[in-house]
């Protein structure tokens, strides 16, 4: 049934509805609930009514004796808001549904998004759903691409096996002196290594356009010290061996160490520098001496010469006369009479070593297995691990052991310190300066100088700081070294660990001298029973 009112019509001008009334006499009273009955009969029912106006509307209709006019109502179209994130990487919409208004449209959703400065990552899926829905809170509809920076040039071994001069560590800090290899060699020619050139990376864009710039990857060439290696002729990636010997791995390359073969050293061959690997079949005699740059190998034994190697030494028989071998890394023989070695990681003695001056930097077994070695006289240093069958003897002098004490690391940690604090100084004062400049406006235009030599300070102590984390890793380490000993000690021993020294005049069985939790030394035996020695 439809509601009839003379004297009252509706008028509509720009969104906005009127209601105008002429007096008629007789016409019935209306009441502000009838009245927006006839504004929904009359199809005002979606616009936004104002019930207050209404209400006003309909009691001037019953009283006043002239013409008016009174807004009742308004039409809506719907509303786009655009919102973007701080970083201009993510564009949103809110939509308000309409009110009797023109609903949402892709083109308008379109014309809001440029009218913002959205240009980029505009995802159309996402806009026809917005229109699905009518309305919607916070609607991601563009995204911006972050860059994508470019990876570093990467080198790729070829061959099987290659050696490699840094020791590996086990979970304890100890090296595996078992794991020797062999000694592998390739012919001129042989692939070497790949090297992958660094990417440039990708830019990046914001929604609004803006260009983010990608950092490309760090690119190297191979590295200068692949002597006896060279790059393809027909691959500027690929490096191949030049000479025939043994491949080492090297900073951005691999290194060819020629192999030098010879039966033995004597007066007849002279003395030995090499720059690479030697390998004697026969025997090192009374007062040659033997220099290479990489490992030396020597079947036979030594017999008072010098032996001094970039990487490993080798000798399967024995070490005498006061020979004196120095390595860069681990030095093994059957067993040791009466001379000086140092290794940088490990010396390893399968019988014995009598009145010898031993010195590692990692660790010193003696002992195929800890029923058979011997540690007899002489000093023996090293900084995480000795580990014999049996130490001292009471039919010879004085064995002194030391563990937990590397003089050159803890000068290094001390340099370390120094260099820290030089470099944090450096970073506060340059960061100070920035914020300076930027409060001032920076008038002689350094400011971006400053903010380029401030991050390179940053870099620069983040740098040794994580070098610092390291080598206390390593200084703590040395908190675990031990004296392991397999079937007894007895004789005169001087014992020290760290800066603490006990004299052990007794008698032990199997078991390891150690720091105990309170940081005095203790022996703790095959039993687990624990005994101190040095309070």
């Amino acid at each position: 049934m439809s509601i009839h009112f003379p004297g009252i019509a509706f008028n509509e001008a720009d969104g906005q509805i009127l209601l105008v009334s002429q007096p008629v006499e007789g016409r019935p009273t209306i009441d502000s609930t009838t009245l927006h009955a006839l504004l929904i009969q009359e199809g005002y029912g979606d616009c936004q009514i104002d019930a207050v106006a209404v209400d006003s509307a309909a009691k001037m209709c019953n009283v006043q004796e002239t013409s008016f006019g009174i807004e009742v109502a308004k039409r809506f179209d719907a509303q786009i808001q655009v919102h973007t994130s701080h970083d201009d990487m993510t564009a949103m919409l809110t939509v308000i549904p309409p009110m009797g208004g023109k609903a949402v449209t892709q083109e308008a959703i379109m014309q809001a998004l440029s009218a913002a400065g959205v240009v980029f990552g505009i995802d159309e899926t996402a806009i026809e759903q917005v229109c699905q829905l009518g309305s919607c809170t916070s609607f991601p509809v563009a995204a911006g691409a972050p860059p994508v920076h470019g990876v570093d040039a990467t080198f790729d071994e070829l061959i099987e096996y290659t050696v490699n001069r840094e020791p590996k560590l086990d979970e304890n800090g100890l090296i595996d002196y078992r794991e020797r290899g062999e000694i592998l060699t390739v012919q001129v020619g042989a692939a070497l290594m790949r090297r992958t050139p660094a990417t440039l990376g990708v830019a990046g864009h914001t929604v609004k356009g803006r260009v983010l710039a990608a950092h490309a990857g760090r690119d190297k060439r191979f590295g200068a010290a692949a002597k006896g290696a060279e790059v393809s002729a027909e691959d500027a990636d690929l490096l191949v061996a030049a000479v025939s010997g043994q491949p080492v791995r090297v900073d951005c390359g691999v290194m060819i160490e020629p192999i030098l073969n010879l039966k033995e050293v004597n007066m007849a061959t002279g003395n030995i520098h090499f720059d690479g690997n030697v390998h004697i079949t026969g025997e090192v005699v009374q007062g040659m001496t033997v220099k290479a740059t990489g490992d030396i190998v020597v079947n036979g034994m030594v017999d008072s010469g010098t032996l001094e190697a970039g990487g490993d030494i080798q000798i399967s028989g024995g070490v005498i006369a006061r020979a004196k071998l120095r390595a860069g890394g681990a030095v093994s023989a059957r067993f040791a009479e009466g001379v000086r070695i140092e290794a940088g990681t490990v010396i390893s003695l399968k019988d014995m070593a009598l009145e010898c001056e031993l010195h590692s930097l990692n660790q010193i077994i003696i002992g195929s297995d800890l029923r058979r070695g011997r540690l007899i006289g002489g000093s023996t240093t090293a900084m995480l691990l000795v580990r014999v069958g049996r130490l001292g003897s009471d039919k010879a002098g004085t064995t002194r052991v030391v563990v937990a004490m590397n003089p050159e690391l803890d000068e290094k940690y001390a340099q370390l310190q120094a260099r820290v604090a030089e470099e944090e100084a450096a970073e506060v004062r340059l960061s100070k300066l920035v914020k300076h400049l930027q409060s001032i406006g920076d008038p002689q235009g350094v400011l971006e100088r400053a903010k380029a030599s401030w991050q390179h300070a940053v870099q620069a102590w983040s740098k040794s700081l994580a070098e610092r984390t390291e080598l206390e890793k390593e200084l703590a380490l040395m908190q675990t070294a031990k004296v392991e000993i397999g079937s007894g000690a007895d004789g005169a021993i001087d014992l020290s660990i760290g800066k603490l020294t006990a004299r052990l005049r007794s008698e032990f069985g199997p078991g390891v001298f150690a720091l105990g939790e309170d940081g005095h030394m203790v022996f703790t035996g095959a039993q687990g029973t624990t005994l101190p020695l040095n309070r």
